[in-house]
């Protein structure tokens, strides 16, 4: 069990924890290092180190604390979770997709798109600051209803307890939080909201259909009146288990087309960065050139920025000390990540984006060979796209211009 979880540690090659050991690092004593961890772990006297925090940007602004455990630590977590996880993937909802085997954020958000065209109504649910919220007591209350293995329970308790690094460099220890970055905390969050969400849904709102990929949140709802209400109980079905809707980001929201047109505030909605609102459509089977509105999914405009930006750092930071070719090779992984998960619903929204990667590549060229005039450097760009025509991974798929 400890080994599977070494495989799994080292496939995914993250980062350092507080103690500062590499990968690498720790694969100088590969053997010495497994021992250690299983004899303390077989033995009872395994004590997880505090996590190392780092902050990263928010895709809303602001910073968000991930918590890095040791590796060690991280191959530890993998074993219960290893264990722990079969047994609690026979008991979650179908509407929990997050991290979780053969579930994807896409089948979420196919899901979502479906059931956006049988409900009018939708409450955005955000809770506010959901893992550093989780309260340990009902967690591990949560816990002893799926596991009687001491050892599982015991193993969690520590981690749940480990000392948090503070960007003061002190390490703090609370009655809540799992820090986001752990191995075992997605399995956690998703047992607290299977008991604080999902059984309750099933329990008193059978006919509204949810999806929930871990803390990100849609209901479906037949009437305005009926989200409002729903959203009343939410409230109060949250604070039983210490957490809180966030103030500003829930709502409810209209989703609008052409059968429904009733005037509403709120129109559009983001969930696993696809933007959910009305969109024109041409009609294909009519006589004339008539467009429609529907309510569809479609990449969102802060995943649109985020993209950009890291084309145009990586553009703008080596401007003129790479070739185009270096480029090509930097960009292309990133960019098949892009499309692969951006351009499954609406894919020309998704495309479209690379369109301003082939701006800077004329700007590049310019700046490149001195190029004066709008025709020379078409001309360029052009030359080269006909002898390297796979050079970039969007020029395959046809976004050339």
């Amino acid at each position: 069990m400890v080994y599977n979880s070494y495989l799994r540690v080292l496939d995914k090659n993250g980062s350092a924890g507080i103690d500062k050991e590499s990968i690498e690092e720790f694969n100088a004593n590969l053997t010495g290092n497994l021992y250690k961890l299983w004899n303390r772990l077989s033995s009872g006297s395994y004590f997880p180190p505090p996590v190392r925090t780092v902050f990263i940007p928010k895709k809303q602004g602001g910073l968000r604390p991930l918590g890095i455990p040791t590796v060690s630590d991280r191959i530890a977590q993998g074993v219960v979770k290893d264990y722990l996880e079969p047994t609690l993937e026979n008991i979650f909802h179908s509407s929990s997709f997050g991290y979780r085997p053969g579930r994807s954020a896409h089948d979420a958000v196919k899901q979502c798109q479906g059931n956006c065209i049988n409900y009018a109504w939708v409450i955005d649910v955000d809770i506010k600051g959901f893992f550093d919220n989780i309260n340990h007591e009902i967690m591990l209350g949560l816990l002893k209803k799926h596991t009687r293995e001491k050892w599982i329970l015991m193993y969690i308790e520590r981690w749940l307890q480990a000392g948090v690094e503070q960007a003061d460099g002190s390490i703090v220890s609370g009655s809540k939080g799992t820090p986001q970055g752990g191995v075992i905390s997605p399995l956690l969050a998703n047992v607290y909201l299977h008991h604080a969400l999902d059984t309750w849904m099933d329990k008193l709102h059978s006919g509204n259909p949810f999806e929930r990929y871990a803390d990100d949140i849609v209901i479906h709802c037949a009437s305005r009146e009926e989200a409002e209400i729903l959203l009343d109980q939410l409230h109060d079905r949250m604070r039983g288990y210490g957490l809180e809707l966030h103030p500003e980001k829930t709502k409810i929201v209209y989703c609008k087309n052409y059968q429904r047109r009733e005037d509403y505030e709120n129109v559009s909605f983001d969930f696993l960065s696809y933007s959910f609102q009305p969109r024109r459509r041409m009609d294909k089977y009519g006589r004339s050139n008539k467009t429609f509105m529907v309510f569809s999914a479609a990449m969102s405009n802060k995943a649109k920025v985020n993209v950009r930006a890291a084309i145009k750092g990586l553009l703008i930071r080596r401007w003129a000390t790479q070739p185009i070719e270096w480029f090509a090779e930097q960009l292309n992984p990133k960019i098949r990540g892009w499309i692969n998960y951006y351009a499954r619903f609406n894919k020309h929204e998704a495309l479209h984006v690379f369109c301003y990667l082939n701006e800077l590549l004329r700007k590049w060229l310019k700046n490149k060979y001195k190029l004066r005039s709008v025709k020379d450097v078409n001309m360029k760009y052009k030359a080269i796209q006909k002898v390297q025509p796979k050079l970039f991974y969007h020029w395959e798929l046809g976004i050339r211009s």
